[in-house]
């Protein structure tokens, strides 16, 4: 049994009257306001071939994230079951709700490099539910999955879109200091009512320069179409960069470019659509083994002005602090 607490204060220096961020933030979302972005407790067990998972949450990351879903659904961080099926080969069946197999960022703040998360994370499923065969090669150089899913970050299946989604994660790691992935996701969604053919594309390399110095560099695209119209195609590069300054201490960059003119993902009413700029600067303290200090300083720059409670605005600017303690 364990439990996480992310506690957060961000100011947006735009000063929005509602006291949110932009609806493409689903983390730290609060402005100037003391805030847990998530709470959660977990419990799991294991033997040699069966698993299983089961993590309760609550926060400001729930609130948002999961709008769509049913109250039943909405607490659940993890709620997942496993079964071994060769003694001797590491396949592994998953049943249930689990972490995302897209992208290098999760929900869980303290296992991310930046303290916000980038747009491409945002926008992008943190979790979903359905069944998923995994395999890892003895040299634990190699670990592929296969999923059925129950759709884009999807727990409760509604009526008229039963039909499964699917993916797949390659995960190599040709050398010991570097990680290469590729993850993709293929389904029939229901987007404003209408049925439409949804494809999704994640690569990211994670590099270990030195003791010190790690890079990560990401790319997603994807694709949508519906019955008589065009493909719609959005897509996100981002490079982050870690430096370790002592045992203790480290900072971390991160530069973003997120593109939607088609507003498939983030719809803003403008000629443009959804183009975007961001780069951020966080600093992090281990103040013990289970309690983290992070700080942040983050811009947006858009093509358009987006930023609606700031009058023809395309910049936005935040500053974030947060506290997180695990037991």
């Amino acid at each position: 049994m364990n439990a996480y607490i992310e506690s957060y204060y961000s100011f947006d220096f735009s000063k929005p009257k509602n006291f949110e961020k932009p609806d493409f933030n689903y983390n730290y979302k609060k402005h100037n306001k003391l805030s847990v972005n998530l709470a959660f407790v977990k419990a799991n067990y294991q033997t040699k071939r069966l698993r299983s998972n089961l993590a309760l949450m609550t926060g400001t990351y729930v609130k948002y994230n999961l709008s769509a879903e049913p109250n039943w659904a909405k607490p659940l961080l993890e709620a997942n079951v496993g079964y071994k099926l060769f003694e001797k080969h590491d396949f592994w069946i998953d049943a249930g709700v689990m972490p995302s197999h897209i992208g290098f960022e999760s929900a869980i703040g303290a296992d991310c490099w930046n303290l916000t998360r980038s747009i491409l994370a945002e926008n992008s499923p943190y979790y979903e539910s359905g069944i998923k065969f995994n395999y890892t090669h003895k040299n634990q150089d190699l670990n592929i999955v296969f999923l059925i899913l129950n759709g884009w970050q999807k727990m409760a299946i509604s009526k008229g879109d039963e039909k499964p989604s699917v993916g797949l994660q390659i995960n190599f790691k040709p050398a010991s200091t570097l990680t290469l992935n590729y993850s993709n996701f293929l389904g029939n969604l229901k987007a404003d009512s209408v049925n439409v053919l949804r494809s999704f594309h994640n690569l990211y390399a994670i590099y270990d320069a030195s003791s010190k110095l790690s890079f990560i560099m990401g790319f997603d695209i994807g694709s949508q179409k519906r019955v008589g119209t065009k493909t719609a195609v959005w897509y996100t590069p981002v490079i982050i960069s870690k430096i370790k300054l002592t045992n203790k201490s480290k900072i971390a960059s991160r530069i973003e470019f997120y593109s939607d003119k088609d507003q498939v993902i983030i719809n803003t009413s403008t000629t443009n659509g959804y183009q975007i700029f961001g780069a951020s600067l966080n600093y992090d303290y281990q103040i013990s083994s289970k309690v983290l200090w992070r700080s942040e300083l983050k811009q947006y720059y858009s093509k358009d002005p987006i930023f609606n409670y700031t009058p023809n605005s395309n910049k936005q600017t935040t500053a974030t602090m947060s506290l997180i303690l695990r037991l």
